[in-house]
């Protein structure tokens, strides 16, 4: 008898397991503003093994979250933007 249970996404491949480790947050909720807004990253501290981010609301630039990147994390990500293909400039044609 075939399971069909929740065990079968334990075999995807790895390359679809990786696309979701690195997220940035594009809005947050901010206390002040009582809305979820748009948030900018702002490096705050780097460390020999991580750098820490700091979210700011754009409406009032409180701090509204945070986010590690570990350097294991971070050569990672640059390896597989290393990899994808680039796209070319499109083509202008010139009129005569």
């Amino acid at each position: 008898m075939a399971s069909t249970g929740r065990m079968g996404n334990m075999s995807q491949p790895k390359q679809q397991q990786q696309q979701f480790e690195n997220f940035t947050a594009s809005s947050l909720y901010c206390d002040k503003c009582k809305a979820a807004m748009p948030v900018r990253e702002r490096l705050l501290l780097i460390l020999p093994d991580k750098e820490v981010y700091d979210y700011l609301c754009t409406g009032c630039a409180s701090s509204v979250g945070s986010r590690e990147v570990t350097a294991g994390e971070k050569m990672m990500a640059q390896a597989a933007a290393a990899r994808r293909p680039r796209r070319a400039a499109p083509v202008q044609r010139l009129r005569l």
